[in-house]
């Protein structure tokens, strides 16, 4: 019985994929599988119990990634799960941008006891008045799941999309509509654009890439929407920007204190995924992605440790082996296996930076001893037997 832990509340939608072979357990220490959203567990010590962890959701800043991976235990997320519900966030920045809705509203609930509110209305209404976003100029930075969504959604309410993203993958690639312009230099973007769009991960050299200078490049009233991560945005120059009037509008996901005070922003309390069906796919993806690990040992949509995948384990046995990725280590398992005169009839082996991973199928049980000699090659992190 294979044992999981809920660090937060998760969508029944995915723990109900949960067969007679999984028990949830309220106790942490002896679970093999944790799901997790937004629980915060850098100071947490983990046993040599668990294997796998999995983030219902993109961000991952909450689990500590490479103590994880020095103990062998695989880090999930689920990328592109909640990528509709922020994509409509998204838009709807904008349209809260161009046009003063939240003002216009504000500014009816002050007058809601005038009886002759109907006529106040019609005065003061203009007040309000805004632009549409047909036509003017999207620029999208970061073309992954969430960022080729928004593309496609603005080019079809008639918008000339911008796209920029020099990782691109095929398979967002093929995902774009043919009306988004995939440019290969940022800079159109921010001298070109009537609204720019951040969809990137936080790294060191995206931390703070809309900043003062960049700010320059940009034309006089341009939109700035941030619903990625807080950090990609220099609060001071995006303070002194809106001042100035150069940005016109800076909505960002990411309420603080900063932020929270700018004249000009509009900041919405990090509700990019908070929709019932977002929750749902995430547990979904988490939960699915858990299971193929420890009962096949495949890994899709790690973030320490390779993509690897080997399908269901039809094998006599299935062994996996988590090590860092320094050479001859192949050969060291390979020879450790032969040594105990164990056949190997299929193998795959991927990397990730330092960590590596190597799942092979054989045509023998490998015994204790093998095992043994397996967790003894230096370098190896852990050693499971899959089937």
């Amino acid at each position: 019985m294979k044992k999981i832990h809920c660090l937060n509340a998760i969508s029944k939608y995915g723990t109900d994929l949960l067969n007679e072979e999984y028990a949830l357990t309220d106790n942490m220490e002896e679970a093999e599988g944790v799901l997790v959203r937004s629980a915060a567990m850098h100071d947490m010590t983990f046993s040599d119990n668990l294997l796998a962890i999995a983030r219902a959701g993109a961000g991952v800043n909450n689990i500590p990634l490479a103590s994880c991976a020095d103990q062998g235990i695989v880090v999930f997320n689920t990328p592109g799960a909640n990528a509709n519900g922020v994509k409509e966030l998204v838009i709807a920045g904008m349209l809260l941008a161009s046009r003063d809705v939240v003002g216009g509203i504000e500014w009816c609930r002050g007058i809601k006891e005038d009886p002759d509110i109907a006529k106040a209305v019609e005065k003061g209404k203009k007040a309000f008045a805004g632009t549409e976003i047909k036509g003017k100029k999207l620029g999208v930075i970061g073309l992954g799941a969430i960022g080729a969504e928004v593309a496609n959604a603005a080019a079809a309410l008639g918008m000339e999309v911008y796209g920029y993203d020099p990782f691109i993958s095929v398979n967002a690639a093929w995902m774009l509509s043919r009306s988004v312009k995939h440019i290969t230099a940022v800079d159109t973007i921010y001298k070109e654009c009537d609204y720019i769009t951040v969809h990137v991960p936080l790294l060191d050299n995206t931390r703070g890439m809309i900043n003062k200078e960049v700010l320059n490049e940009m034309k006089d009233g341009v939109v700035i929407l941030n619903f990625a991560r807080d950090l990609l945005v220099n609060d001071d120059d995006m303070a002194e920007a809106l001042a100035s009037k150069k940005v016109k509008k800076y909505v960002t996901d990411f309420p603080n204190p900063k932020s929270a005070n700018m004249e000009g922003a509009l900041v919405i309390p990090h509700l990019g995924a908070s929709t019932e069906e977002s929750e749902d796919n995430c547990a979904v993806m988490a939960v699915k992605e858990m299971m193929d690990y420890l009962e096949n040992g495949n890994i899709q949509n790690s973030v320490n440790y390779p993509n690897c995948d080997m399908g269901v384990c039809k094998s006599t046995s299935r062994i996996a082996v988590l090590h860092m990725n320094i050479p001859n280590m192949i050969g060291q398992i390979t020879g450790s296996l032969a040594a105990g005169n164990i056949n190997i009839s299929d193998m795959t082996n991927k990397s990730r930076d330092k960590y590596a991973y190597t799942l092979l199928d054989l045509e023998n049980v490998p015994d204790s001893i093998t095992i043994q000699k397996l967790n003894a090659i230096k370098g190896v992190l852990r050693v499971r037997v899959i089937c």
